[in-house]
């Protein structure tokens, strides 16, 4: 597999270079792809970090890596080495309250911040401790219109001013004359874009991970054992514990181990970045969504019906969508993951107990309700408790999205 990334070159008034900005990119094609800001994070942190390091793409030398609200919000900051990146937090980050606990977490985790397209409003003052650089792009804020913000901020110590998007030597000396400490745009070098090699991920195997760290009680031994089945999986997982963001005393020498090492709350973050990073391009959000309202859905009618057959339920619902997530027939997909005969056969339509089940939460998904009494009447099972359920696996999924 190739993965791309783009960098595009840090000036400072010597024009030598002092930095790189990491740009995500899905192609040959200089140009950022239709996706979400969270997700280009987590693909260049993935593809990057990941790979061969960021170390690697910048020649040593600082890379601005950009942060958007929800990856704010997911912490993917912490997959990256504090000592090798500045955090260009983008100009969708607002100044709440909220986002500045997040961001003075950064800060005090040693990790050196930037703001990206800056305007200035009072709500950021508290913010202006924590930052160490700040951007202007001159093509939205000419220079001629931001000399007094552009004064003020220079009485600052701890800030150093970058001008973005230098198409000219005369704006180059404007900016250089202003007091503006780096430089970047296309007056030095536009970006250029970085071609690697990479392994492909196993979506289904990452489901199922996911779906392990979903529980309130991880399993280590289950997650190494899927791990182990992802070649990946595995390499990225000893990637990031030897990619330089968290300290090393002891040799790893197996993937439990490093799990271990990473702790509960990492490991679930971890398999969020996988599954933010890694979710099918145009549909992924909502169809993984539903599968994880399925899953608690099918669990706790199995629950009811028959307890110990929870467990099997769950994973019915969970991988019912992916023949649809990953736009290949449910035979195939199921053929690479290690189910068990009576779950390979309900997600292939055969029926028994657990295709019963899925049958009841389709209906019920559906609104029909004579399918719906037509499925429960398989399992001689009441209808009246389903609303109750439904709402409860939306709840349970939510609740879960946030903690990853």
């Amino acid at each position: 597999m190739k993965v791309f990334v783009a960098r595009q070159p840090i000036f400072n008034k010597k024009q030598q270079v002092v930095a790189y900005e990491l740009l995500f990119r899905d192609g040959t094609s200089n140009s950022f792809p239709n996706i979400s800001d969270d997700r280009a994070t987590a693909r260049l942190i993935m593809d990057n970090q990941l790979n061969l390091g960021t170390r690697y793409l910048t020649s040593g030398k600082k890379a601005l890596i950009n942060i958007g609200p929800d990856s704010l919000k997911q912490e993917l900051s912490y997959f990256l080495p504090s000592k090798d990146v500045i955090l260009e937090l983008l100009e969708t980050i607002h100044p709440t309250p909220e986002n500045y606990e997040l961001v003075r977490s950064l800060f005090h985790s040693d990790y050196r911040l930037a703001l990206d397209d800056f305007v200035y409003s009072k709500d950021w003052e508290p913010f202006l401790k924590l930052i160490r650089l700040i951007k202007f792009d001159i093509m939205a804020t000419p220079l001629s219109d931001i000399k007094a913000e552009v004064e003020d901020l220079k009485q600052r110590k701890n800030l150093k001013l970058l001008a973005e998007k230098v198409e000219t030597l005369e704006e180059f000396e404007q900016a250089k004359s202003m007091g503006f400490n780096f430089f970047q745009g296309y007056f030095f070098a536009q970006p250029r874009v970085i071609e690697q090699n990479d392994i492909d991920v196993n979506y289904a195997i990452a489901l199922l991970i996911y779906s392990e760290v979903l529980r309130p009680n991880i399993n280590i031994n289950k997650i190494a054992e899927l791990f182990a089945q992802d070649t990946a999986l595995a390499y990225k997982l000893l990637r990031l514990i030897n990619s330089g963001v968290f300290p090393i005393k002891s040799r790893i020498e197996s993937l439990k181990q490093a799990l271990v090492y990473l702790g509960d709350d990492r490991v679930r973050k971890f398999v969020g970045l996988i599954m933010t990073a890694h979710v099918a391009h145009m549909k992924p959000s909502e169809l993984t969504r539903l599968s994880i309202v399925r899953s608690r859905f099918c669990e706790l009618i199995a629950k009811k019906l028959m307890p110990t057959n929870s467990n099997s339920a769950f994973l019915v619902g969970l991988f019912s969508l992916l023949d649809a997530i990953l736009d290949k027939p449910m035979e195939v997909v199921i053929n690479k993951l290690p189910f068990p005969e009576a779950i390979q056969e309900a997600l292939l339509g055969k029926p028994n107990f657990l295709y019963y089940i899925l049958n009841v939460v389709r209906a019920y998904e559906k609104g029909s309700w004579w399918a719906l009494q037509e499925a429960c009447m398989l399992l001689n099972l009441s209808d009246d408790c389903l609303p109750d359920f439904h709402q409860a696996s939306i709840r349970w999924a939510d609740m879960y999205k946030d903690r990853i």
